[in-house]
């Protein structure tokens, strides 16, 4: 019987190890199969706090591992298959194993959506993002593509106009997905411009991002755009299949929440980007990680005499 099971390993999942350790509580830690959350895909990390001179995504989670070892949680590097969230003690299965605990902290994050195609792979995290408001800065005074046409897209277009020379926003249809508001202020934007019908086939460069090679739907036509960068803004999926009638989703699949990190199960809680598609930062989800911890706690101390 564990205190506290955590299912995820990301900045979320490792400061909650770390805080529940730290108060007392026996705590499981499911890491994955693949440990460290969007941070091991993301090279330069320069607004995470405590690190001046930046840092690398695989090594900032690396950092946090460590951290959060020291501590003492009982670590499983498997992914969770199933949930059992219908009485208490709680059960997560792992493989053959089953996990019983008084408290789950649920912070499975959320994956972006990508293109699929090679290029964009081979580039990624050189010149190739899925946040703007982390890798936006590399880009001061220099174009960029963003491809997408809903609020995400129109979200990350208006953040990088602030900081950028031009942002081109390459959309599939010949209107927007994005809320009126969102359509409004980025067509209005002077330094936010839109090619219509297109998708992206190529991602140029070798070592950087130098263009792509688009291709518009209706004519066929291809077309070669020079850009030092190409933020991919077509949606995240969260990882909650799981979870699926365990606790809330909202329409998206995303945890729904209320008191920061409570689930509609009480004992339950969710950190990170699993629930948050708002922020989706390192750091808010390491707040949320604290956050979830302290709720476990207080729920333990409040349902469990001994």
């Amino acid at each position: 019987m564990y205190d506290v099971i955590i299912i995820g390993s990301g900045s979320a999942g490792y400061t909650a190890a770390i805080y529940s350790c730290r108060a007392g509580r026996r705590t499981m830690l499911i890491a994955g199969s693949i440990p460290g959350g969007q941070l091991m895909l993301t090279s330069d990390v320069e607004n995470f706090p405590g690190f001046p001179a930046s840092v690398l995504g695989p090594e900032l989670m690396e950092q946090m591992r460590k951290q959060a070892e020291r501590f003492g949680p009982e670590i499983v590097y498997d992914d969770a298959s199933q949930v059992n969230f219908e009485s208490e003690p709680f059960e997560v299965t792992v493989g053959k194993r089953t996990f019983q605990g008084k408290t789950v902290i649920i912070s499975t994050g959320a994956n972006a959506k990508w293109l699929g195609i090679p290029s964009e792979t081979k580039l990624r995290g050189h010149g190739v993002s899925s946040c703007a408001t982390c890798d936006g800065y590399f880009f001061k005074e220099k174009d960029v593509v963003v491809v997408g046409g809903g609020d995400t897209a129109l979200e990350e277009a208006t953040f990088l106009a602030n900081i950028t020379r031009m942002v081109t926003v390459v959309h599939r249809r010949d209107k927007l997905r994005a809320s009126q508001i969102m359509q409004d202020r980025s067509l209005k934007n002077p330094k936010i411009k839109f090619v219509w019908d297109t998708v992206v086939d190529e991602i140029l460069g070798d070592s950087n991002v130098t263009g792509v090679r688009s291709r518009n739907l209706k004519t066929g036509k291809e077309h070669l755009l020079k850009t030092d960068g190409v933020f991919v803004a077509i949606g995240y999926e969260p990882n909650t299949a799981i979870f699926k009638g365990q606790v809330d989703l909202d329409p998206k699949g995303y945890i729904v929440t209320h008191n920061e990190t409570e689930t509609n199960i009480p004992g339950i809680f969710a950190a990170g980007d699993v629930r948050d598609f708002r922020y989706r930062q390192a750091v808010t989800a390491a707040a949320d990680g604290c956050k979830a911890a302290i709720d476990a706690d207080k729920f333990i101390n409040e349902h469990y005499k001994n």
